[in-house]
């Protein structure tokens, strides 16, 4: 899977941003999503999504290799990671987020939920293997 987004078609609802959060943490809480929603504001409406691409830059730094790579994915290992954040210092596209309730950065996954659940396909898989729910 290879993640992508469309910002022209998102609404800012966050729907993506809440469901990462209620998959990965079981918290209602988008400021968990592993993605970033910016309103360009002061222009109503208009929102940029930024997803990871997997360029690999965090695990490049991670003093313990904490970030391995899993088929084309990074993975972020929670229990090895030592909480320097030199990963988040390091994404060129500033989506390995901080939390202040988490001792690790938090980091996409490429679980496919954002794509599956977008009500406006804002984020989609390039590679076609994940759809929208019900299409």
């Amino acid at each position: 899977m290879r993640l992508v987004s469309d910002s022209s078609k998102c609404s800012g609802c966050k729907v993506c941003q809440t469901l990462c959060a209620l998959v990965h943490f079981d918290e209602n809480n988008p400021k968990k999503g592993a993605l970033k929603i910016e309103g360009k504001f002061p222009v109503p409406g208009v929102y940029e999504v930024t997803v990871c691409n997997q360029c690999g830059e965090c695990a490049a730094v991670c003093p313990v290799d904490a970030i391995t790579l899993h088929g084309t994915t990074w993975i972020l290992d929670r229990d090895t990671c030592i909480g320097c954040m030199a990963c988040v210092t390091a994404c060129p596209i500033g989506v390995m987020m901080v939390h202040p309730d988490e001792e690790a950065p938090i980091k996409c996954d490429d679980c496919g939920d954002c794509v599956r659940y977008c009500p406006r396909e804002a984020i989609l898989d390039a590679d076609g293997e994940v759809k929208r729910m019900g299409r």
